[in-house]
């Protein structure tokens, strides 16, 4: 018997739902997706392995698509698989697919496909770096079973569903778990209509540079975006920066940016206060400045970095004196003046 091309592989596992997916279904069967692991994990715990899985199947669901255009173009199996041909590289054996023929040792399974992944796109590089399903207390191969099916209910391509109506079920996603951590959820989520009002007092336009220097999950540089799109202005012109200390925020970040359609943003991980990333130059004291500056930092954060500023802050930012010791807001304060260049605000 003829061995199946991928394409036809494709075709015989894909036994979902295809076709354009409304927001109001998204939302409801990514928020379904956290009932299946209720009672399994701490609910603080749930946004990093639900989001990890969107992004996965999303990942493998647009290269399948890509694939499938190349190969109606070229007509040429191993031209369409090439990595020059695509968005993000997926190496064999690391698909959605891949893993759904998996009945056993689902979790390091999921665990290697990541791996890969990050091996193969230095742009997603460390963004499934705290997603680990290879613990079988916590996730035996039944549960994964369940929560594999669950996703694949849905196809997530491209003509299925467009990068804004996944990006902002995403968000909402974001906002549901926020409000499930409770307090908590404001050190990677802030309200929509606070992160609105500030981005629409700030006035951003075409061709500026944005940097939120706590950018949590990205809510307040999306919302530039979505500030100029509102405009009829070009959003690809922005340049966006951000950084974040929590590597599991960062990653949820990266995630959100890229599942609405941003590729080029400048995200690092890192603690602004004591060791700043966005620099004039790589190993300058000297910080690189932007059009605009916007953020939520953390309130009254105690740990900010004290023992380091009081002897004076090496970038310069300790213009107006060095902060209370147990309060950090002015030092937050201070670093985002210091990151504005002469007409920034």
């Amino acid at each position: 018997m003829p061995r199946k091309t991928l394409n036809e592989e494709i075709l015989t596992l894909n036994l979902t739902y295809t076709g354009k997916i409304t927001q109001q279904q998204l939302e409801r069967h990514l928020w379904d997706a956290a009932d299946i692991l209720r009672g399994k994990i701490d609910s603080g715990d749930f946004k990093h392995y639900i989001f990890g899985l969107l992004f996965f199947k999303r990942l493998c669901n647009v290269w399948e698509e890509e694939y499938e255009e190349r190969l109606k173009l070229y007509q040429d199996e191993e031209l369409a698989k090439d990595p020059e041909e695509h968005r993000f590289h997926i190496p064999a054996g690391a698909f959605w697919d891949d893993i759904r023929r998996s009945s056993t040792n689902i979790g390091e399974r999921l665990n290697i496909a990541f791996r890969a992944i990050e091996d193969a796109n230095t742009r997603l590089r460390g963004v499934f770096q705290d997603v680990d399903f290879n613990n079988k207390e916590r996730f035996p191969d039944a549960t994964l079973e369940l929560l594999l099916q669950h996703f694949s209910k849905y196809r997530l391509r491209n003509c299925d569903v467009e990068a804004d109506v996944l990006g902002a079920a995403y968000e909402y996603l974001i906002a549901k778990f926020a409000d499930d951590a409770g307090k908590k959820g404001g050190e990677f989520y802030t309200p929509k209509m606070v992160t609105r009002l500030i981005v629409t007092c700030l006035q951003p336009d075409e061709g500026m540079t944005i940097y939120d220097p706590t950018c949590g999950s990205g809510g307040m540089l999306l919302e530039v975006i979505n500030y100029i799109k509102r405009l009829g202005k070009n959003p690809k012109s922005l340049q966006l920066y951000g950084q974040e200390m929590n590597l599991n925020t960062w990653a949820i970040c990266e995630m959100n940016l890229f599942l609405h359609d941003i590729d080029d943003a400048f995200i690092v991980r890192g603690d602004t206060l004591r060791e700043p990333k966005h620099l004039a130059a790589e190993g300058s004291k000297v910080l690189k400045t932007f059009d605009r500056v916007l953020a939520n930092p953390p309130f009254s954060l105690k740990n900010w970095g004290d023992e380091t500023w009081s002897k004076g802050d090496k970038f310069s930012r300790d213009t107006y004196g060095c902060p209370p010791k147990s309060y950090g807001d002015l030092a937050f304060v201070q670093h985002m003046i210091a990151s504005l260049n002469p007409t920034g605000k």
